[in-house]
């Protein structure tokens, strides 16, 4: 599994249930968190509870399948370990260290304990930085901290997985520390494109992935967390480099919790989650700061069960980020990609004192403009955008196009909608917010701006509506359609000198059509 070390310490298997299993020792009870290795290594246990004298109780990290009554369990005499060092970029891995990607195991790495405390408070650094995606609506409206901690919520299909597979590919080819990609939960196939996407982009190098997905039992998902964590520690106090740790899913590691506290038999909490889950989120997320020898920033999707926001599983999470990136299922119907909602996405670092002054106040202005217009889309559903007044028609104009500029074609789906990925810089997003704030673009058609990167794209994607010229008293009016031939325009002018020479009909008044 990891580290086989001969120790002395042997027990019996008195009871398995499912994936808890009951161990007697007669000399020496292990300490919690000890790994128990059953069946030659096959079998991995995790102590989580000393019963009495001589009884321990343990979570298997590996399927029980053939595990009995009476068999022989080995104390390894030290707690769950993961590799570390040079040695294990561009590799992948599971939750005990060992390689799956089909290559040999790698050599000069060493070994440490997943449980690690968090750094000390006097070790923290307190310099708040901006992290750059090069995703338009993220950098504006909901900036992220480097060295802090990002939520992606979304339920299920709404695009959590791409949005943080297109932040991979921004962000890994444009820093210089490791990225570390944690899979808890999730699909195994996501798991083999990504790293098959990873290799083709020439980014691997620099990449570390480690993965518990959803066909591991609930003790391997609900400790690989903890083992990428680990291993960026490392990177960020031993090698001294920043480290970007993206993590999908952190509502499985939750749901994992859940499932070791009910099999452990404790009293479920509100909608069955663990009572302990507070404790075992902070354990978690707490290790995940930025130091003075560098910083681990952590993008991390959250499912969000049936799209409920106050679950306790998003709210727990709410609070420990820096930055809140809410997905909605309505953008997304409406091919609004990214489908971040507008309105309910925040960051801690979109402070005028963080960001400059023109940044947050133009940002304060496209969510009052963006607020604007969802009071009145229930005007506009019941008499028609005509019935509006001519200021709240132009917010409704600025409102749809900062809409559509804000969407953005992605790298990571390139082959499904074959438009080319763009990366957009700050500097450019703002430039092209405050030039739609500013009515730059009324005359362009709102498709001008939908998926695009910079907004002089739109100038060349299509030319602006031009108001019609007033015509001067006594001269000949221009045809409205540029495409008429001279003598379509002639027999038009023609027809209108003969209209002009036939008498009026007279209209003669009901009274007199009436027949007696």
């Amino acid at each position: 599994m990891s580290v086989k070390t001969k120790h002395s310490n042997i027990g019996t298997v008195v009871a398995v249930r499912g994936s808890v299993v009951d161990i007697m020792f007669d000399k020496h009870l292990p300490p919690v968190y000890s790994l128990l290795h059953a069946k030659e290594g096959e079998i991995a246990i995790e102590v989580l509870a000393q019963l009495d004298a001589l009884r321990v109780r343990g979570i298997a990290l590996t399927p029980t399948q053939g595990l009995a009554r009476g068999n022989v369990v080995e104390d390894t005499g030290g707690p769950l370990k993961a590799p570390v060092g040079k040695g294990i970029l561009s590799r992948m891995f599971d939750v005990f260290g060992n390689a799956i990607d089909r290559k040999v195991t790698p050599a000069d790495v060493q070994w440490r304990s997943v449980h690690q405390a968090p750094p000390a408070l006097m070790r923290r650094s307190t310099k708040s930085e901006i992290f750059e995606t090069g995703i338009k609506v993220i950098d504006v409206l909901v900036p992220l901290e480097r060295g802090g901690k990002a939520g992606l919520f979304g339920g299920a299909g709404v695009g959590k997985t791409v949005l943080l597979t297109e932040m991979i590919h921004n962000m890994i080819g444009h820093q210089d520390g490791v990225s570390i990609f944690c899979g808890i939960g999730e699909r195994c196939r996501e798991g083999e494109e990504l790293y098959r996407d990873m290799k083709t982009a020439g980014v691997l190098p620099n990449m570390v992935m480690v993965f518990g997905q959803m066909n591991e039992p609930p003790g391997s998902r609900f400790r690989v967390g903890l083992a990428a964590l680990t291993m960026a520690e490392y990177f960020r106090d031993d090698e001294r480099r920043d480290v970007l740790l993206l993590i999908d899913n952190i509502f499985r590691f939750i749901q994992a919790g859940m499932e070791v506290s009910g099999l452990m038999g404790q009293m479920p909490s509100r909608l069955g989650y663990q009572p302990t889950m507070g404790t075992e989120l902070s354990r978690l997320e707490e290790r995940i700061a930025n130091t003075d020898t560098g910083a681990i920033t952590s993008i991390q999707a959250v499912y969000v069960p049936a799209d409920d926001l106050t679950d306790p599983a998003a709210v727990h999470t709410f609070s420990h980020l820096s930055a809140s990136i809410v997905l909605s299922r309505k953008r997304a119907s409406e091919g609004l990609y990214p489908s971040v909602d507008l309105l309910q996405s925040n960051s801690k670092m979109a402070a005028s004192g963080i960001v400059g002054k023109r940044h947050y106040l133009l940002a304060q202005e496209i969510r009052r403009t963006l607020a604007q217009y969802e009071d009145l889309k229930d005007v506009i559903a019941m008499l028609g955008l005509e019935q509006l007044s001519p200021d709240d028609r132009k917010v409704v104009a600025r409102a749809r196009r900062l809409e559509r500029f804000l969407t953005q074609p992605f790298f990571a789906t390139e082959q499904f909608s074959g438009i080319k990925g763009k990366l957009v810089s700050l500097k450019d997003s703002l430039d092209g917010c405050e030039r739609i704030l500013n009515d730059e673009f009324k005359d362009y058609p709102e498709s001008a701006l939908y998926m695009i990167g910079a907004i002089d794209e739109a100038k060349k994607k299509t030319e602006p509506d031009k108001p019609e010229a007033k015509t001067k008293p006594g001269a000949e009016p221009e045809s409205k359609n540029d495409s008429k031939t001279d003598a379509d325009s002639k027999s038009g002018q023609k027809l209108r000198l003969e209209s002009k020479d036939k008498p009026k009909p007279e209209i003669k008044h009901a009274a007199d059509t009436h027949e007696s």
